[in-house]
């Protein structure tokens, strides 16, 4: 079964946690558990275009990307994050290869609107480079960049992409780390369980907004696509790999309409 998990760039951006994700999901590995991890990098790439004098814009939660931002999304997202994950993954002891969703067209995508510049919306992945790094002993570490059969590149939402491959398999999990607890409800309070109707109830009551709107939306997706489970939780708690796949109930476990009525 394969376990999809996404890693927020906030996450990345310290060394420390860094490296403690990479060591608990590579000693998952080591014990049989079958990764891919798709990652974003939305802090440092801002950091890196503020320190060349760039501003950045967005529109609902989307970078608008011209081809300065692009230029950057490729060096930061494709480049420093990603290598930077790798190379924490092989300091662990795992065998870890850096890919963008351009290598083999692993993820394909189209413009979303000409106004957002080179953003894209994934259209399909293909899995199969994914599953022979796999079936051979490595994860595979998927920065948020995809590709069209032009050769163009697109800045995609790493939620998106993330939900995208997960749904593409289709996956048993897709866990998102986020810098949150998890799914906060009207009283700001961490919700234990959203379905599908749940969340479009939040985004459209704007109680989820911006980054968590897109993971929603993306959940959402991915079960829609047939992946079995689909939890957001917070990256920043120790152990969190080890106890989410013992099946602790930390964080939001997102359920379709299905899993309600089977449940409720």
């Amino acid at each position: 079964m394969i376990t999809l998990i996404k890693l927020g760039g906030t996450l990345l951006d310290a060394a420390d946690s860094r490296e403690r994700l990479a060591r608990e999901i590579g000693r998952a590995v080591e014990d049989g558990l079958e990764a891919v991890v798709v990652h974003g990098g939305g802090k440092q790439m801002t950091r890196f275009l503020a320190e060349r004098g760039i501003e950045s814009h967005f529109v609902n939660g989307l970078r608008v990307t011209t081809p300065e931002v692009l230029d950057a999304v490729l060096k930061i997202l494709a480049g420093s994050v990603n290598q930077e994950l790798v190379a924490a993954f092989l300091a662990a002891g795992s065998r870890a290869v850096g890919l963008t969703g351009m290598d083999a067209l692993i993820t394909e995508a189209r413009q979303m609107s000409p106004d957002l510049g080179s953003v894209g919306q994934p259209v399909q992945s293909n899995t199969g480079l994914l599953a022979l790094l796999i079936e051979h002993g490595y994860i595979p570490v998927v920065a948020c960049v995809a590709g069209d059969r032009a050769g163009r590149f697109y800045n995609v939402n790493a939620d998106q992409m993330a939900a995208s491959i997960a749904g593409a398999f289709p996956a048993g999990r897709l866990i998102f780390l986020t810098d949150v607890d998890g799914v906060r409800g009207p009283g700001n309070n961490t919700l234990e369980t959203v379905s599908t109707t749940e969340c479009a109830d939040l985004i459209a009551r704007g109680i989820a907004t911006g980054g968590m709107q897109a993971k929603l939306d993306a959940a959402s997706g991915a079960l829609r696509a047939g992946v079995g489970k689909v939890v957001i939780a917070p990256g920043a708690h120790p152990g969190i790999i080890h106890a989410l796949l013992a099946g602790e109930r930390i964080g939001t476990r997102l359920v379709s309409e299905v899993s309600v009525s089977k449940h409720g």
